[in-house]
């Protein structure tokens, strides 16, 4: 057979198929009236790992391609079925009372000292913001814990040295929202206390991130390396103890703590960015929001992730990030971190995040939010 006659074939197979997978979704829009008034869980695993086995055996030869295809079916089954059921009601509560506007003002927690990276991101964000420097991460997230805080500021990933994944392991600890997010431009120098030689420099303080941003330069010139809890207060301690000691920090930092800049722009990539998160306690979700950020566990089945990432396939939807982070108190169990192009406020979207909010352990919805790109 030639190619067309193959396709022609192929369209007839469809012209066949068509009625019975419509026939088929009928079928599962019966049940879901079913259920609407016996109450019961749209997802099935008994039931549907008991039809995939028995297609897949069934099939002979093409059993692994027919499983897919069946899990497929199953997939879209479900859909339609929370969409008629209305699934994820709390959800869609949470939603709905969310405030839709960002403030320009309010207290605002950030990690670091003045002159960091995460204050530029705070200014950018909130203008008008009452900033409250932290020492750690964690100080952020307990600031919005106990109310001190309305806001916090927060590196999640840098576009060279990767997620910042003490961050993460904090958003799903701490399940607050996500209501903002911007990207910061970073031009890292070499900063020295004033009075400081070049060749008695040996040592280099930063936050392991910055370090690793410049590993090429540290390389290059024989510095060693030396974490600290972040780049602007690397700097600050620079200032204060003197001496032949050195720090990687932003220009603004140099400045604002009086050091003397050695060498600028020493990344390893010009085209360094860092993306930065403004985190609270309540949902804000501006009507222009492009980003969705979720996270959830998965059912130790086998294609379960494949499964779920199918069903945003299936509604169009752009996945930008998928983080996995293992459970502190479980052995090899992970919760999946999840950003997504969409916006809530359209059904579809709302509909997908709804049926997740149904089927998935420890299902959290983190915010809908604009993100500004870097300032030039």
């Amino acid at each position: 057979m030639t190619l067309e006659e193959i396709r022609t074939k192929i369209n007839e197979i469809d012209d066949q198929l068509l009625p019975l997978l419509t026939a088929r979704l009928d079928c599962g829009r019966e049940v879901a009236a079913v259920k609407q008034k016996t109450g019961g869980p749209v997802l099935n695993p008994g039931r549907e790992h008991e039809i995939l086995d028995r297609m897949e055996n069934r099939a002979g030869a093409y059993g692994r391609e027919v499983r897919v295809i069946y899990a497929a079916c199953m997939e879209a089954s479900r859909s339609l079925q929370h969409r008629l059921l209305g699934s994820g009601e709390e959800l869609r509560t949470l939603i709905q009372s969310a405030k839709d506007r960002l403030p320009s003002g309010g207290r605002i927690a950030c990690q670091g000292a003045e002159g960091a990276y995460s204050h530029q991101a705070a200014l950018r964000l909130f203008p008008e913001g009452e900033l409250r420097f932290s020492h750690a991460f964690g100080d952020v997230f307990e600031a919005l814990r106990q109310g001190t805080a309305d806001f916090g500021i927060l590196p999640v990933e840098n576009s060279s040295a990767g997620s910042v994944t003490e961050v993460y392991d904090l958003i799903l600890k701490y399940r607050f929202f996500i209501a903002a997010a911007t990207t910061v431009k970073i031009d890292h120098c070499l900063a020295v206390p004033k009075g400081t030689r070049r060749g008695e420099l040996k040592t280099v303080y930063s936050h392991p991130q910055a370090l690793a941003q410049c590993s090429e330069y540290l390389n290059k010139n024989g510095l060693s390396a030396e974490p600290f809890s972040n780049t602007a207060a690397a700097a600050k301690m620079a200032a204060q103890q003197g001496g032949s000691i050195g720090v990687i920090c932003s220009q603004q930092a140099a400045e604002t703590y009086g050091l003397t800049i050695l060498d600028r722009d020493i990344q390893n990539s010009h085209s360094n960015c860092t993306r930065f998160v403004a985190v609270c306690r309540d949902p804000v979700i501006p009507p222009d929001a492009q980003k969705i950020s979720l996270c959830f566990s998965l059912p130790h089945t086998t294609g379960s992730l494949s499964g779920v990432l199918s069903r945003f396939a299936i509604h169009g939807l752009n996945l930008t990030k998928i983080e996995s982070r293992p459970l502190a108190d479980k052995n090899f169990e992970y919760d999946f971190y999840l950003d997504f192009s969409g916006n809530v406020h359209e059904a579809d979207t709302l509909d997908l995040i709804a049926a997740l909010y149904e089927e998935l352990p420890r299902f959290s919805f983190l915010g809908n939010y604009r993100e500004l790109e870097a300032a030039p």
